[in-house]
């Protein structure tokens, strides 16, 4: 495959840069053109003037005023004029005019001077050396060169006809002549250049305006996380942006790829599209660790073989759609969460009412306790959903959490009998402080430690569940909920904190995904952690900074347990 991100082969330029760079490059090109030109007539006005002295016709004009000075001249002018033709091009494009129309009014004047009787023909011919100048020069250096050929061709007549040869001088009217020409042709050659040099610079400023798209195009193209591929009509990918390229991994970028061999069934529905059929819209899984993506073809361009394949990626439609539905899930959790409020207040008055009752015996006292912590933990537990709806943030406080944990497992054995199960608190440091909101840290533990005790047991066996608090070598304080069970496979631990993803058949999806949601609310991460053949272990992590106190780790134990 010659490209794999759009407009930028390897070992290249990005494309932006390539039309940057061939702009100025073709403009570049067509004024060295018309200088090469301006050089070979150059040789031609060298060559006429070789013919007239040494050539078959010298012998019928009349010799020279200087005849030895003018041959002299005509070697001197064919020298130069072969150097210009041969380095001219490859310098500034300025200052090689400049020298050329330079030495061609030294010379050409002073031929004029030299050899009277083909100085109209060389005066006329450097009309063409004059408004080619002024074509290539900016305005002022062209009417310059103008203004200096008019001023030679003056001096040069009022020295042959004042100083030099009196009996041959002549009217001025010739020279003038030639002047108003030389003035005309600089002054309209000075204008189309002009035109010519500003249509360059638009060109120029579209060819960049044309190449800040084209890179804009191919960002939004590479970016895509759809993926995009370009195949010819037979079969092999041309072009593909960074989401196809990752579906053809393995592939190096100067590999030629075809379809039929890297992806035999999107060939095939290729083709069956190509037939007329109609196109199928199921989903497509391109490899074993792939996901699963929707193919839709079309055309380049009308009557092309060449053929553009998007692969839409299911797994972003349905997350789509996950968002969507959690969205309509947080509104109607925050309407749930008002209506339970109201008899979780009837319940705690009516409990408030029996404490105070003197007929109550002390062990119903105690059951009586038990309701009336569980009824504030479901009224905490409505307020972090109400939380969640609305995007509340947390409400940190500096939290010891070896004392946090023992205080959670004695509760949760007080409120959840677990009969032959183990639930035990250890920490590896005295007092491990956070900043945390424990109502939270609480309803999460409460999520994790309800799995553990549920999933976390192998056949036959007692659940054995630990709840322990350390420090990683980073300094971060942690918490791990660690159960004794078969593990979890990998392909579930993938999507464990996906929204509505469960494996029990009574399950909703969501205890690990709010857990989660509320770690992420108090600036912790909440994590899965695989231990092969000991079990399962998720993970709260909790950022060191503005938001922990340290405190010194001392070596310590603390378990609170029951069986």
């Amino acid at each position: 495959m010659p490209i794999l991100v759009p407009g930028h082969a390897p070992g290249t330029q990005p494309l932006p840069l390539r039309i940057a760079a061939l702009q100025v490059a073709d403009a570049d090109k067509a004024l060295r053109r018309e200088l090469h030109f301006f050089t070979l007539y150059r040789l031609l006005e060298a060559a006429m003037l070789l013919l007239v002295l040494f050539g078959p016709i010298a012998e019928q004009l009349p010799p020279p005023r200087h005849d030895l000075f003018a041959r002299a001249l005509a070697i001197a002018y064919t020298f130069v004029a072969i150097l210009l033709f041969v380095f001219g091009r490859k310098g500034d494009l300025r200052v090689s005019t400049l020298a050329g129309i330079g030495a061609d009014l030294f010379f050409g004047l002073l031929a004029i001077h030299a050899i009277p009787v083909a100085g109209t023909g060389i005066a006329l011919m450097l009309i063409f050396n004059v408004g080619a100048a002024a074509l290539l020069l900016p305005t002022r250096y062209g009417i310059g060169m103008a203004l200096v050929a008019v001023a030679g061709l003056i001096v040069e007549h009022l020295w042959t006809g004042l100083i030099e040869d009196q009996s041959q001088q002549g009217s001025l009217v010739e020279p003038l002549m030639f002047a108003v020409g030389y003035m005309a042709m600089a002054t309209l050659t000075s204008v189309l250049g002009r035109q010519m040099r500003a249509s360059q610079e638009l060109a120029e400023r579209r060819g960049e305006e044309t190449a800040h798209l084209v890179e804009v195009n191919e960002l939004i193209i590479r970016r895509l996380r759809t993926g995009v591929l370009l195949v010819d009509g037979h079969n092999r990918i041309g072009l593909a942006n960074e989401a196809a390229g990752a579906l053809l991994g393995g592939h190096s970028p100067d590999e030629e790829i075809v379809l039929d061999i890297a992806m035999p069934e999107l060939a095939r529905r290729l083709g069956a599209w190509r037939n007329g059929a109609a196109p199928d819209e199921a989903p497509l899984q391109l490899g074993p660790d792939l996901p699963e993506v929707v193919p839709r073809f079309t055309r380049l361009l009308a009557g092309s073989e060449q053929t553009l394949i998007f692969l839409d990626d299911t797994s972003l439609v349905s997350r789509r759609a996950e968002s969507i539905t959690l969205a309509t899930l947080g509104r109607f959790s925050a309407s749930l969460a008002h209506e339970i409020r109201n008899p979780l207040a009837a319940i705690n008055y009516a409990v408030q009412l029996l404490e105070e009752s003197d007929d109550i015996r002390p062990a119903d006292r105690r059951l009586l306790e038990i309701v009336r912590q569980q009824s504030m933990r479901m009224n905490g537990i409505v307020d972090n959903v109400l939380g969640l709806a609305r995007r509340e943030p947390a409400k940190p406080e500096h939290v010891d959490l070896a004392a946090l944990t023992r205080q959670f497992v004695e509760e949760y054995l007080a409120g959840h009998p677990i009969e032959n199960d183990t639930l035990t608190a250890t920490a590896s440091q005295s007092q491990p402080t956070v900043m945390v909101d424990p109502r939270q840290l609480h309803q999460v533990l409460t999520v994790l430690v309800h799995n553990a005790l549920l999933y976390g047991r192998k056949p036959g066996e007692p659940a054995r569940v630990t709840v322990h608090v350390a420090a990683d070598s980073s300094g971060k304080h942690r918490i791990d909920v660690i159960d004794r069970g078969p593990g979890i496979p990998e392909r579930v631990a993938l999507q464990l904190f996906r929204p509505f993803f469960t494996t029990s058949p009574h399950g909703t999806g969501l205890g690990l995904y709010i857990a989660r949601e509320l770690c992420r609310a108090n600036q912790a991460t909440l994590d899965y952690v695989a231990t092969p053949g000991i079990g399962s272990c998720f993970r709260i992590r909790f950022t060191p900074g503005v938001r922990e106190q340290a405190t010194p780790a001392k070596p310590a134990q603390a378990v609170a347990g029951r069986r």
